[in-house]
């Protein structure tokens, strides 16, 4: 199987589910069963899985794959991330201001004044609410908050995103120098 061009994430296997060869799949579509109904699902490796059943769980949903029949060949696949091509995803069943994660990575994070913040490189959720990891050049990666506050808008056929820097904790506003790097204040 050759490389995937753009390829979505979409869930992570997690550990064998009985003894027929199941697996407990974490599952990033929108409706966690859906995960099988995109095409096939691939390995970084090369690996390329159909999905035969998938069935809700507590926090995961079960997932029987083609030619994963006991619990031996299930246990091996722990950890596995499966992804599909990004244009195997619907495009007409988003709102005008829908999209997803994919599609935000490469943005350049822009603010009002056209100064370039860097570029997406990332789209994280640790618990607390979505998170983007901006990379500029020569410069260390930093987390925005993904809101409505801090991002202003998204125009994906140009490639950017409004950024409001000081929502996005990319300024502080009690400085003199703005260009200068965000240091947080020591109480006395």
């Amino acid at each position: 199987m050759s490389k995937l061009k753009n390829p979505v994430l979409m869930g992570t296997i997690g550990a064998a589910q009985g003894l027929r060869g199941e697996v407990r799949v974490k599952s990033f579509a929108t409706e966690p069963t859906a995960i099988g109904d995109y095409g096939h699902l691939h390995a970084e490796d090369g690996r390329s899985f159909e999905v035969l059943e998938v069935r809700e769980a507590k926090n995961v949903v079960i997932v029987r794959l083609r030619g994963i029949n006991d619990r031996n060949a299930a246990e091996a696949l722990n950890g596995l991330d499966l992804y599909v091509e990004r244009d195997n995803l619907p495009d007409d069943d988003l709102d005008d201001d829908e999209f997803f994660y994919a599609d935000l990575e490469g943005l350049e994070a822009l603010d009002g004044e056209g100064k370039s913040y860097g570029t997406v490189t990332g789209v994280f959720d640790f618990g607390a609410g979505d998170l983007l990891e901006l990379k500029g050049p020569g410069k260390r990666p930093v987390l925005i908050p993904f809101s409505e506050w801090s991002v202003l808008e998204i125009d994906l056929e140009a490639g950017t995103m409004l950024v409001d820097p000081l929502a996005a904790g990319l300024i502080d506003d009690n400085r003199d120098d703005p260009s200068a790097p965000f240091k947080p204040k020591k109480k006395k």
